[in-house]
């Protein structure tokens, strides 16, 4: 592998932990529905989240293996998991934007 792509990797797998690390803090005001529970901005926003945390893991360790510090399992297993994540949000928006096309379809 050539010394600068490998520099290059190491420099962005870096960079990915620090950003993944600060984006921990600032989080949103919580409003929770009347019966205690969260609202539905909370349920989206928070799988969203998880989807986001899991791409950046499978990116993460796709860039360790590149500089041999992870193995090709903990790779396929890591890009799988975002997969499945990716899939998940995919059908979740086709039936936002089929819920929204239902409304606009009704009668008034």
């Amino acid at each position: 592998m050539d010394s600068n792509a490998l520099s290059a990797s190491i420099a962005y797998l870096n960079a990915l932990k620090r950003s993944t690390m600060e984006a921990g803090g600032g989080e949103a005001e919580s409003t929770a529905v009347a019966g205690g529970g969260p609202s539905f901005q909370e349920l989206l926003q928070g799988a969203a989240e998880s989807v986001v945390e899991s791409s950046e893991k499978s990116e993460m360790v796709s860039l360790q293996a590149t500089v041999k510090q992870a193995e090709l399992v903990d790779v396929i297993s890591a890009v799988s998991s975002a997969e499945v994540a990716l899939e998940s949000v995919v059908a979740v928006r086709d039936r936002v934007v089929q819920a929204y096309q239902d409304i606009l379809r009704m009668p008034i």
